[in-house]
């Protein structure tokens, strides 16, 4: 740090402070269950901040019973949570929820490739971690790496890895399954909800995982996949979006912080017909109530009136073995109203150096979407980069994706992990 930065008047010394307060004792602050625990501001589909505000006890008594009938963990056991402490995920399954079960919890400041893309499997082998939980993207961003950083370290306490914040596509799951041989588990929830609403409950009954489900809905959670235009219940196989009824389970948010009407008139009252909380996700259910998601309803585009879901487009590019990350989004189109424009992180960067094969590999990546999803679904150009935009807990910045290919401002991010990857957005999109 620059010396006049160091004196600063916000800045104290450590030590000082440290032999000061060493063996102070802070009382616990005994709240009835109802107050608020925290607030913690997201911006969903509106791009306006919403401060979601938990309660005490709900949140607390779900959290526990996630550990036991979720996850699975256990008093001695060992967890690392590979999110940010600031995003909903750092704070149930870092702090709270390990803490409340008996767990020892792993705090990691950094990122998953330095020193170098074995670090997280270091710490495995470091601390004995029997549980770890983090985002689908930082697979992809791992299935870069060399294999050999995963072999060299014992993986042998490691019990599961459990992955949410995002949809996991089959490659993926695929791909860190064999590379574990440990049990891969989806599951999904949101800032709003505190703890997953969709699951395989392992502590309750043995169901066995389906790929590309996250699982069944979690015990409290009256969840309903609605037909968006009457809100009707949609029948197995039918694509909806994913509700819920009242009363929402322990955990989940109380209200708005200081916006009750905001909380009714968001949540509330988007489905038609209905009084029902709307996840404002795409889903489907199967005949054995395992539900798949399919990406926000924003993210659903419309290609010469056909309506597409671009995660359904990044999933069959990432089918390609060269292929490491992917992202799909929407811009506007003279002609078609929107075209579908693809970003991809090659696990192989010199495949595309040599004359023509930059082309060549577009041609074959756009065939693949053709043979999977048809020729409505192939992007109207697929850009090369050296990384993509993600938030500190390796979430994919899609909207400021497509702002930077729209030619907008992408807005402030302050949660970028890093900036630099903005510009290689740019430089893609000028290639």
């Amino acid at each position: 740090m620059a010396p006049e930065r160091l004196q600063a008047g916000y800045l104290v010394a450590y030590e000082p402070l440290r032999e000061q307060f060493f063996d102070a004792h802070v009382p616990c602050e005994w709240l009835e269950l109802n107050e608020p625990s925290y607030i913690l501001y997201t911006s969903g589909t509106t791009g306006r901040p919403k401060g979601v505000q938990r309660d005490v006890g709900g949140y607390a008594v779900a959290l526990a019973a996630s550990m036991e009938h979720i996850f699975q963990g256990a008093p001695g056991d060992t967890m690392f949570t590979a999110s940010d402490i600031g995003w909903v995920v750092g704070h149930s399954y870092i702090i709270y929820a390990p803490l409340i079960a008996g767990l020892t919890t792993v705090m990691y400041e950094g990122t998953l490739i330095r020193p170098d893309g074995g670090i997280w499997w270091r710490l495995v082998q470091q601390y004995g971690i029997n549980l770890m939980f983090t985002a689908p993207t930082a697979i992809r961003v791992l299935k870069k790496q060399d294999p050999a950083l995963m072999e060299k370290y014992d993986l042998s306490s490691l019990r599961t890895l459990f992955l949410a914040g995002e949809p996991l596509d089959e490659p993926t799951a695929q791909w860190i399954q064999s590379a574990l041989k440990k049990p891969v588990i989806d599951n999904y929830w949101q800032t709003e909800t505190g703890w997953p609403m969709i699951a395989i409950p392992r502590g309750i009954e043995a169901l066995p995982s389906k790929l590309g489900s996250p699982g069944v809905p979690s015990m409290g959670f009256n969840l309903k996949l609605r037909n968006e235009a009457t809100g009707e219940v949609c029948a197995p196989g039918e694509k909806g979006v994913v509700t819920l009824e009242y009363p929402l389970p322990p955990g989940c948010m109380q209200t708005v912080w200081g916006d009750d009407e905001r909380f009714v008139d968001t949540y509330w009252k988007s489905v038609p017909n209905q009084i029902v909380y709307s996840t404002f996700d795409w889903g489907v259910q199967d005949e054995d109530g395992y539900v798949s998601i399919l990406g926000r309803t924003d993210d659903v585009i419309n290609v010469a009136g056909h309506r597409l879901g671009t995660r359904e487009i990044e999933e069959a590019l990432s089918a390609h073995p060269a292929v490491a990350e992917v992202a799909v989004v929407g811009i506007a189109d003279a002609v078609k109203g929107q075209a579908a424009v693809a970003f991809v992180v090659l696990r192989d960067a010199d495949r595309i150096n040599a004359p023509g094969a930059r082309e060549g590999m577009e041609s074959e990546l756009c065939h693949a979407v053709d043979s999977q999803l048809g020729a409505i679904a192939r992007p109207a150009r697929v850009h090369f980069a050296t990384m993509l935009p993600k938030t500190r807990s390796g979430k994919l910045l899609r909207r400021a994706i497509a702002a930077l290919a729209e030619g907008r401002y992408p807005g402030e991010l302050p949660t970028i992990e890093d900036p630099g990857a903005l510009m290689q957005v740019r430089e893609a999109l000028g290639s």
